[in-house]
């Protein structure tokens, strides 16, 4: 007897973009097996057409394609655009290191065990998921917070004394500053270890990749001093990872472009460039 698909599989729509037709079919038919809706585009041009006409959940991307690659598909992808899962035939660990740092949230080597891109797509998925009840949360106790403030405020206006109690007000602030929570903070900025999430002091979730958030978390925790391009891939990477020093300089720009584009000055203070040296993570750390 057939398994149950999960809920959240038959309501999730998934684009395949491959040039070859074969695997277009297979992939497709044996993720429709386990409860998934799919739709498959020969090349990029397809991909961005059905894109605009359609909404998905995620993208398996192909990137040995003729004429438009899948990484030149994958850098011409907005913000907005779903999580995207690499496959290659080029499974070599710069391949792999130059598709996660352009943004992609899993790589995967061809030829791939179709129950293991499965897991891929479902591990991804549930991160997706969790980072947007994240920012759901965030956004309700934003506007609590802000209602609370209102009553407070429409209180001392009438002198009909305080509207909230004290403990209410600091359960508001617990949830907007993420207190208890197992966290960084520098500068009004959180890092919510648990969730692999950044928010920024304004308390808006921004959103990282998997090996942005690491970097991020090399540098905050070895603060005011400098370290090299060397260590920073030991400890965002680990002990086993090629050294390859422009990928760090990649992913350290795509991190600090995300963080000033969330509108927050005086981002470059935080993380200063120690010409021939390495890097300065400027701010004090805490940690709760």
């Amino acid at each position: 007897m057939q398994a149950k698909h999960n809920a959240m599989d038959l309501a999730t729509k998934i684009l395949i973009v491959d040039d070859d037709k074969g695997i277009r079919t297979v992939v497709s038919e044996f993720l429709g097996k386990h409860g998934y809706q799919t739709a498959t585009a020969a090349n990029p041009v397809e991909m961005r057409r059905m894109l605009e006409i359609g909404s998905f959940d995620l993208i398996v991307l192909d990137v040995m394609m003729p004429k438009e690659d899948g990484l030149t598909a994958l850098r011409s992808l907005g913000p907005n655009a779903p999580p995207v899962i690499m496959l290659s035939a080029v499974g070599s660990d710069i391949d792999r290191v130059v598709g996660l740092e352009m943004g992609a949230d899993d790589y995967l080597a061809k030829p791939c065990n179709p129950r293991e891109l499965l897991a891929r797509i479902r591990a991804v998925l549930r991160r997706k998921a969790a980072a947007q009840a994240v920012l759901d949360q965030a956004m309700e106790m934003r506007a609590q917070a802000r209602q609370t403030g209102e009553i407070r405020a429409e209180a001392r206006q009438t002198g009909a004394g305080e509207a909230v109690t004290e403990g209410e007000a600091q359960d508001v602030s617990a949830i907007r500053s993420g207190s208890g929570a197992n966290g960084l903070y520098f500068e009004g900025w959180r890092m919510d270890l648990d969730m692999r999430l950044l928010f920024d002091p304004d308390g808006r979730m921004i959103t990282l990749t998997e090996g942005e958030f690491r970097l991020l978390l090399a540098f905050a925790q070895h603060p005011r001093r400098v370290v090299t391009r060397d260590q920073l891939l030991e400890w965002s990477r680990g002990g086993d990872a090629d050294h390859f020093d422009r990928a760090i300089d990649v992913q350290l720009s795509r991190l600090r472009r995300k963080m000033t584009d969330a509108g927050s000055s005086g981002v470059s203070e935080l993380i200063r460039t120690v010409r021939n040296e390495g890097y300065v993570f400027v701010p004090h750390v805490t940690r709760s």
